[in-house]
């Protein structure tokens, strides 16, 4: 199986259909299944949830275009996971160091909730992006629909690895680290704190040297 999904993967009915609204709609945006971005070769693997509407549905990039990205690249700059400055945009430079970062569901849902076949049938591209990481040591988990997915696709029971904010397991030879989604209504609701996410990616540049 390729890691990405080809611009028109008609493989979830009803997030093709919601592409293709969202392409009438807006013609310049990216809306298509939104690619991995950092290096194959990072020993961190970050897996969100979906593309936002108006972030990575826009953007084409991961956490790009939306409040979520704001808090998750300081914070992975603040670590020493990514160079150069995060405006939002895919040509603004900034780049990630020794870290990838991949959604579970490739294509923007409804209502931001993907229906459990689709996150099913998305699993094999998360599969596949994580095998073709040769050097994955670590992974984090933003939110329990990522944390469950990323833990099926390493060969573990999701109920016998549960989603906690700070949790931490030895899942299929790698280390999994799980956060609360850094989204802007955790972030509103004090659900998740900046010094709450911090935390997490503190744990993992400990763990990683």
């Amino acid at each position: 199986m390729t890691p990405e999904p080809g611009r028109d993967c008609p493989l979830c009915p009803r997030l093709a259909a919601f592409r293709a609204e969202w392409r009438a709609a807006e013609p310049d945006w990216f809306n298509a299944p939104v690619p991995a971005f950092g290096p194959a070769d990072a020993r961190l693997l970050i897996v969100g949830l979906a593309p936002g509407v108006r972030g990575a549905n826009r953007t084409g990039r991961p956490f790009t275009g939306d409040y979520a990205g704001d808090l998750l690249y300081a914070t992975l700059k603040e670590y020493g996971f990514a160079q150069g400055d995060y405006a939002a945009r895919p040509d603004d430079g900034l780049e990630l160091r020794d870290a990838r970062i991949v959604n579970a569901v490739r294509c923007v849902p409804p209502q931001n909730k993907p229906l459990p076949p689709e996150i099913r049938t998305c699993r094999t591209f998360l599969s596949a992006a994580k095998d073709e990481m040769a050097n994955l040591k670590a992974v984090v988990t933003l939110g329990k629909i990522a944390h469950d997915s990323t833990v099926a696709a390493l060969g573990a029971r999701p109920a016998h690895v549960r989603f906690t904010h700070g949790g931490r397991a030895r899942v299929g030879g790698l280390e999994v680290f799980s956060s609360y989604h850094c989204s802007r209504y955790n972030t509103n609701t004090r659900v998740l704190t900046p010094d709450m996410f911090r935390a997490v990616f503190a744990q993992v540049r400990a763990y990683l040297g």
